[in-house]
């Protein structure tokens, strides 16, 4: 997995190339709990990403709980498997996915 971020003012965008699994969330979890002072939009661009495991689910929930606090998360460019995950799992109703 590789992340890159771009921040633009009070906006950062994260994206995610690869597979979130129980190996890699971690570090997706360091970005979160250490990136997001002053940030009042996340974005997550997912164009990039082929699939998350559960641990990665839980860090999209704890950025969404954060970003709920402090302004909007929106995920972007998901495919069509990783669609399918947030819909199976309930993800939809809870991330805003465009």
């Amino acid at each position: 997995m590789e992340i890159r971020q771009k921040r633009e003012g009070a906006t950062l965008t994260i994206e995610i190339e690869g597979k979130i699994d129980t190996f890699t969330a971690p570090e997706l979890g360091k970005v979160i709990d250490n990136g997001l002072d002053g940030v009042t939009r996340l974005i997550f661009d997912l164009k990039d990403m082929d699939y998350t495991s559960s641990a990665g689910l839980r860090e999209f929930l704890k950025a969404q709980q954060i970003m709920e606090d402090q302004g909007s998360l929106l995920v972007r460019n998901a495919n069509e498997t990783v669609l399918d995950i947030f819909d199976e799992t309930g993800f939809s109703s809870i991330l805003d996915i465009e």
